[in-house]
């Protein structure tokens, strides 16, 4: 079968893997002029190591993550241990055997996936921006910008929150503000030192907001996150820079170890958070959509990237299920839809908890983010 993947993301390249790995032929577009990615830091869920491990990529994953054995929910001004446990490692690398977390640059963990792609000769063309779709009764077409067109049995759309392919699909609804701002950058572990008592990694809570940090790239590097509820939102795109003064300001009154790492920050960026209403349906003949296109949510499970690598194998599960487009599509959204909408619910969920008026008040065991369904989830083996 011939699959076109629309979106050289996370999600489309460990689709495009796991598909391959069944024999498939594979083609992925992407808008952007050059392959890369965006960003710093994300986590790694035990479920999404899970599909590394089925992909024969694990190792080359491992290798350029942290592990992460514990993470330490802290009070904003006191650093006072609210939940959770503190995580003494070091940040080094390991072989991946270990079922447990970890976080991984996010442009080394996609150059991981763009040579595995390479190497199992599942094609990524860029330049490619989607404008229309196309089926007939045995195939569908992609039309591109440029007047190019590419015809398959099937087509997944894995191009994100503003999605083409849900646009072309589904109609125009113009991803929603969530009332929340990210500001996230980079330190050096030389320089961020003084400020991580708390271990490689935690999380500060405070009222409308929340700190998290914890380091990459073998410990050499921390990468912090802040999330603000906010009014309104007026950037443009994922990368509006944003000021230390304005940093410092947003966080005032914050522990030391907050407010120090960002006196550190050489530079920082900011943008909105956006989701998408959930669809009722994902699939229209043999067209799909998958990650964000599908379920964008917010981020204080740290689980989108997750969800996003688990619908990958899910689908191609899918596919040596079934054997044939449409009934594949339908049993990956059956089986993905739940699970997703799961997660969407309890992302924003663990916003709230974390995000409350009184951090004291935080329960960690009732948090979502304690939950062992939720992070112990194995797309490898799960029933679908």
């Amino acid at each position: 079968m011939k699959v076109l993947i629309i979106g050289a993301g996370l999600g489309g390249l460990v689709a495009a893997l796991a598909l391959r790995q069944q024999g498939h032929a594979v083609e992925v577009y992407e808008a952007a002029p050059a392959l890369g990615e965006a960003g710093a830091g994300l986590t790694l869920s035990r479920g999404a190591q899970h599909v590394f491990r089925a992909l024969g990529i694990q190792q080359q994953v491992a290798a350029l993550a942290c592990r992460s054995s514990a993470f330490p929910f802290l009070h904003y001004r006191t650093g006072a241990l609210l939940a959770g446990a503190f995580d003494q490692g070091s940040g080094a690398a390991d072989d991946g055997i270990a079922d447990v977390g970890r976080q991984i640059h996010r442009a080394d963990l996609h150059r991981v996936l763009a040579e595995a792609c390479a190497a199992a000769r599942a094609r990524v063309h860029v330049g490619h921006r989607l404008v229309d779709i196309t089926q007939g009764a045995g195939s569908v077409t992609a039309r591109f910008e440029r007047g190019e067109s590419a015809s398959g049995d099937v087509l997944i759309g894995a191009d994100g929150v503003r999605s083409a392919v849900r646009g072309v699909l589904w109609g125009a609804d113009a991803p929603r503000f969530t009332a929340q701002v990210a500001y996230r950058f980079l330190v050096p572990m030389a320089e961020a030192r003084p400020f991580m008592d708390a271990g490689r990694g935690a999380v500060f809570l405070g009222p409308g907001r929340t700190f998290n940090r914890y380091t990459l790239r073998g410990g050499s590097m921390v990468n912090c996150v802040g999330i603000v509820a906010a009014g309104a939102w007026v950037g443009e795109g994922w990368a509006t820079p944003a000021s230390r003064d304005e940093l410092l300001a947003v966080f005032a009154g914050w522990h030391p170890d907050v407010t120090g790492l960002m006196a550190q920050a050489a530079s920082s960026i900011k943008w909105g958070l956006f989701e998408r209403a959930p669809l009722n349906q994902w699939a229209q003949g043999r067209a799909s959509l998958l990650g964000d296109a599908a379920h964008a949510m917010l981020p204080f499970l740290g689980m989108g990237a997750a969800m996003a690598i688990e619908d990958a194998m899910i689908l191609a599960r899918a596919f040596a299920a079934e054997g044939e487009a449409v009934p594949a599509l339908a049993r990956y959204e059956a089986a993905r839809k739940p699970r997703t909408a799961l997660i969407q619910a309890k992302s924003a969920e663990q916003g709230v908890l974390t995000q409350a008026r009184d951090p004291d008040t935080y329960d960690g065991a009732a948090a979502p983010s304690s939950d062992p369904a939720i992070t112990g989830f194995d797309p490898v083996t799960a029933s679908i």
